[in-house]
């Protein structure tokens, strides 16, 4: 099995997050991981990981060209994946968002990717009952017509696309048909924010059984604040210390996963009361350094 992630950007943030997934895997190196591969404009940040992983270093020719004709962002990540798919075609291949961390089994996982199970993170539902305003608003846009030769039902699922794993059968099919998807919604000027998730949602629905990750791999998309503190704090003191990275792992056996939310909802009025009382009361007698 092979793993994938796409790292964008200067947020150190995101790359701490990125190595914290990384050692997560590399805990279960012995379970069937053949090669992890991150795909980013910052090599730099990987040096610590070289000897465990293969660095792509993505230039900005490629992230546009990536990025397809309608210039949407994020179709790079199916991009990504069609890149991963062929550079192994014959393994499976799990792609991850930096927010997210191994804690089932490896094994499992990979023998279930091996027996044609693709995965995604969780099931949201239908995208017919969903009620964000941008997904009322999707579903109004794509209900009744044909995307990729998929017609648009009414039991199409969103999945969520913080993990994506692809079978080595039939996997340049699948990515092939989530690119046509995503090119297709784009040419319709369908709202953009969720098309490469809805894409790949429903190409691999098409291509395989699809089944929830979840139960092996935790996705903190909406507890970040929480985990990218600890998480800083556990490479700060691995940085004070000069860990070695068998030297984190072994630190990770202490790591209190359970401690922490992976997932929290936190309703628009308080973020809006939030924004409101920040704007009302910001901080007096700021000085600086003179």
């Amino acid at each position: 099995m092979q793993l994938l992630f796409l790292v964008f950007g200067n947020n150190l943030q995101n790359h701490f997050q990125a190595h914290f997934s990384i050692l997560s895997f590399l805990r279960q190196k012995n379970s069937g991981l053949a090669g992890i591969t991150v795909v980013t404009d910052a090599p730099d940040f990987y040096l610590h990981l070289a000897q465990h992983i293969t660095v792509h270093t993505l230039d900005a020719h490629t992230l546009q060209e990536w990025q397809g004709e309608y210039r949407f962002f994020w179709r790079a990540k199916i991009k990504a994946l069609e890149y991963a798919v062929r550079q192994h075609p014959e393994a499976p291949l799990l792609y991850l968002d930096t927010d997210t961390f191994l804690h089932g089994s490896l094994a499992k996982l990979r023998q279930e990717l091996s027996d044609g199970v693709a995965f995604m993170h969780e099931a949201e539902g239908p995208l017919a009952s969903l009620t964000s305003k941008t997904e009322r608003r999707m579903w109004q846009q794509v209900k009744d017509r044909s995307f990729g030769g998929v017609a648009m039902h009414e039991q199409l699922l969103m999945w969520n696309a913080g993990v994506v794993g692809i079978p080595a059968s039939k996997n340049l099919e699948a990515v092939g048909l989530a690119l046509r998807i995503c090119d297709e919604l784009c040419e319709q000027q369908v709202t953009p924010r969720l098309i490469e998730q809805f894409a790949l949602s429903v190409a691999l629905a098409e291509t395989y059984t699809l089944r929830a990750a979840r139960a092996h791999l935790g996705h903190y998309w909406s507890t970040k604040d929480d985990w990218n503190a600890s998480i800083s704090a556990f490479f700060l003191e691995s940085h004070l210390k000069k860990r070695t990275v068998e030297a984190e792992l072994a630190a990770m056996s202490t790591f209190d996963y359970q401690n922490l939310p992976i997932k929290q909802k936190v309703r628009n009025t308080q973020r809006r009361l939030e924004n409101l009382v920040q704007r009302l009361f910001p901080p007096q007698q700021v000085n600086y350094i003179e």
